[in-house]
């Protein structure tokens, strides 16, 4: 008997996480501004982050942007449409052979993730909590949006993507993308301020 009590407020505390997870994300997509452009960039510390060209939302194949304390040439652009809301991932290259992509959402907030590959990752989504690397994920969100492609890609160039996004703590992230029929592609990620990321335009200002 005391097992089952055990194992039911597990469960339960799970299920509280998950509402509160979801209910904090709809609140954001409610309140985000519609065709997501702001006129600023808003840094988690509450200022206004200036940057060229409407900022990560805008990148470009072939623009070159500098994370914390290395530099990426962005080498493709995704952008996802799901219902009215939209996001963009822009595809990384340092030359190091690993994948990475820096994901931008615009809301009441800019949330910008980078995303690091993990091709050798035997875990599949659906689970409430998700184990990796030491680290315990809980599931926050899945769904399925629309996408355009631009630059290099393996990737048709417009399409469907699923996905199932996990989160630990405020800053660690996990996702599991599925791009038209293939299986799951899954990255860890790292919430970023915008104060991490600085933008280097193409001499052609594109």
């Amino acid at each position: 008997m005391d097992v089952l009590v055990t194992c039911l407020v597990a469960a339960l505390a799970v299920l509280v996480v998950v509402v509160v997870l979801l209910v904090a994300r709809a609140r954001r997509r409610a309140t985000a501004r519609p065709g997501g452009l702001p006129p600023t960039e808003r840094s988690a510390r509450g200022g206004a982050v200036a940057s060229p060209r409407g900022g990560p939302l805008r990148l470009t194949p072939g623009d070159r942007v500098r994370i914390r304390d290395r530099e990426y040439a962005v080498s493709a652009t995704i952008r996802l449409v799901e219902g009215d809301w939209s996001w963009v991932q822009h595809l990384l290259d340092d030359d190091s052979g690993t994948r990475h992509r820096l994901s931008v959402e615009d809301g009441p907030e800019l949330e910008l993730v980078l995303w690091t590959a993990e091709p050798g990752a035997t875990v599949t989504p659906g689970a409430p909590t998700i184990e990796l690397g030491g680290r315990r994920y809980t599931w926050a969100e899945t769904g399925q949006a629309r996408y355009t492609a631009t630059g290099e890609t393996d990737l048709a160039s417009t399409g469907t993507m699923r996905y199932h996004d996990y989160q630990s703590g405020g800053a660690a992230r996990l996702s599991f993308e599925a791009y038209g029929e293939e299986g799951w592609r899954v990255a860890r990620g790292d919430l970023l301020d915008p104060a991490d990321l600085t933008i280097r335009p193409t001499p052609e200002g594109r």
